[in-house]
């Protein structure tokens, strides 16, 4: 047998070897940058990251147009944006707090206290725009969450009851617990948004499939009160927006209207009216 004849063998085995590795290494191809499927591909990354702004940003890019994945991306935004709001609406409050505390020097604390206000604020508003968007455009009524259970813990962060009794703490720690609370945040409005307020675990059972269903009621719900609750962010004496403060206000009443009446509702709606009546917007 010559040379090639006695390698064949080898050869053969090599090349099967390299053509099942190529294979594998190939696999499914990546979603073409700038489409529908590269934004959706790019958000859960992102967010499964804890990059819970760009994961915003490539959900926009979703919700502002018609394609297969504008639906869920709306809704998951709306989630997300209600979160990122409370998250730096309960920021700002310790740092208020902190700053009462603190009668010595309180200016460091009114600083931080409204930064996190102005960004409470903006993410309020983009909350309101995307309730406003899937008001019209997603009249189904089983609301797909299709994300995974969002990260983080609902468990109480030990350094904001620091700030709030006036004692300030590092920048490099403050980063930490801003983070930490925003995903807090978001996590309790995943668990609101299916019907488990507060209730973690409840939730996690919900997402164990890597995503969830709300009843329209119940989603709707959730949304109009936390957009209530954003919507004092407006007030004289905080944002001083009375105009955005009725927007907000506004849009959760719309919501209310897609909710089956109940006590729970009907309770939330006249708190919503008697509060835009006091600050004479109504």
């Amino acid at each position: 047998m010559n040379y090639w004849g006695k390698q064949a063998p080898i050869l053969l085995i090599v090349v099967s070897v390299s053509l099942i590795a190529v294979s594998c290494a190939s696999g499914p191809p990546a979603p073409i940058k700038g489409t529908p499927a590269f934004y959706w591909s790019a958000a859960k990354e992102t967010f499964t990251a804890g990059d819970y702004i760009k994961t915003s940003d490539h959900l926009g890019q979703l919700a502002r147009s018609d394609n297969e994945f504008a639906g869920r991306a709306r809704s998951w935004r709306l989630v997300l944006a209600t979160g990122m709001a409370k998250g730096y609406m309960e920021l700002a409050d310790r740092f208020e707090r902190g700053g009462h505390a603190n009668r010595a020097n309180p200016t460091p604390f009114r600083k931080q206290m409204s930064q996190y206000r102005v960004s409470a604020g903006q993410w309020a508003l983009q909350a309101a725009e995307t309730l406003h968007a899937f008001l019209e455009k997603n009249p189904e009524p089983k609301i797909a969450l299709d994300f995974s259970y969002p990260s983080g813990s609902a468990a109480e962060i030990p350094p904001l009851n620091k700030i709030g009794q006036g004692i300030l703490i590092q920048p490099a720690e403050l980063e930490s617990v801003e983070k930490q609370n925003v995903q807090k945040a978001v996590l309790l409005t995943a668990c609101a948004a299916v019907g488990a307020a507060d209730d973690t675990a409840k939730t996690q059972e919900v997402f164990k499939a890597g995503t969830a269903e709300a009843p329209r009621d119940t989603f709707l719900f959730a949304m109009a009160n936390s957009l209530f609750d954003l919507s004092k962010l407006f007030a004289r004496d905080k944002l001083d927006h009375p105009q955005r403060m009725k927007a907000l206000c506004d849009e959760a009443l719309e919501a209310l209207k897609g909710v089956t009446e109940s006590k729970k509702s009907k309770e939330l709606k006249a708190r919503i009216e008697k509060t835009l009546k006091q600050a004479k917007l109504l």
